[in-house]
């Protein structure tokens, strides 16, 4: 284990009313969550069911459907570079158990000194949300890191199985399937944050979201950049292909914009993913959970893939094709 590892897994963090004022928000005044008179959470606005197309979900809603992205992330990445996930301290009082995972053999230094970097963020981030939503931080939920990850490849048409544990270059293809889906999911939340308050009001949770955001974005270019070398390298491997089948099947599962038009597959000479504007692409939560899901028949969904007992909140199901645009 790293020393940056190593440091995290045992932080002390700032209590909520330190970190709230760090980020320039009084408590009392916080848009995520606040205390009543009887110890009560309360939210503002209230904590409300499975958002719809007319219904803007709340600040608390938005960040712990980010915290249970960044749950599988930290898992992903902790159990890759640790052999063990998330501590009982970071996954609350009755969190879902997490099948599979191991440690990653590396064999190359560097690309190990990369992982741990991110595994390192993500767990931050983890104990981050977690910290900010203060009581209504919503539990682990049960997350599978096999039988996801042999469906994800019998779809994409790579194979029966697939263990991004295996070896380093399985490690790289394994976190290509999580880290632009980060990167678009964050790009898209930013308009329900944009909702639910003033600028003014809500600039502490902006910030904070925009901030994961671009950690996220250095991850996927990362990322991609390794799979653009590694595969100069060794192109017997094929890993562009195999990259491109992942991304394909990612656009397809989130129908976004037809399938593939918010999808950019790394090349030997493209590895930013944008649009002919040189934007990042955004993702709606039904497009996020279609992917993660691994559900591409277009009807609704509330579990599956690397969720099999579904996420944990209110934002936890994707609607029906029809309304899964943007």
């Amino acid at each position: 284990m790293s020393e940056k590892v190593s440091e995290l897994l045992t932080r002390s963090f700032p209590t909520r009313r330190k970190f709230l004022a760090g980020l320039g928000i009084s408590a009392g005044a916080s848009a995520i969550v606040g205390c009543g008179g009887n110890g009560s959470v309360t939210t503002t606005p209230p904590v409300t069911p499975t958002p719809s197309a007319a219904t803007t979900p709340s600040d608390a809603d938005v960040l712990n459907f980010a915290l249970n992205l960044e749950y599988l992330e930290a898992e992903f990445y902790l159990r890759a570079v640790t052999g063990t996930g998330l501590t009982a301290a970071d996954t609350g009082t009755s969190p879902g158990a997490t099948t599979g995972g191991a440690q990653v053999n590396f064999t190359d230094p560097a690309i190990k000194a990369y992982a741990m970097e991110i595994a390192a963020d993500e767990l931050a981030h983890v104990q981050f949300l977690r910290k900010a939503l203060g009581s209504a931080a919503v539990d682990k939920p049960a997350i599978d890191l096999t039988n996801s990850f042999n469906a994800a490849a019998m779809a994409a048409g790579i194979g029966a199985t697939f263990n991004p544990f295996a070896d380093q270059t399985s490690f790289i293809l394994g976190a290509f399937v999580f880290e632009d889906v980060g990167v678009t999911a964050y790009n898209g939340a930013v308009k329900y944050l944009l909702a639910n308050n003033s600028v003014a009001a809500n600039a502490g949770f902006l910030n904070a979201a925009a901030a994961i955001h671009a950690t996220e974005a250095y991850h996927a270019a990362e990322i991609r950049t390794l799979l653009v070398y590694m595969d100069a390298a060794t192109p017997s491997a094929g890993l562009l292909a195999t990259a491109g089948k992942i991304s394909a099947l990612r656009g397809t599962a989130s129908s976004a914009s037809g399938g593939l038009a918010a999808e950019v597959a790394p090349t030997s000479k493209t590895i930013v993913a944008c649009d002919s504007n040189s934007l990042a692409f955004p993702r709606s939560t039904d497009q996020v959970l279609d992917i993660v899901y691994l559900n591409a028949t277009g009807n609704a969904a509330t579990k599956g893939g690397f969720y099999p007992m579904g996420m944990n909140g209110t934002i936890t199901a994707s609607t029906s094709a029809s309304s899964r645009k943007g």
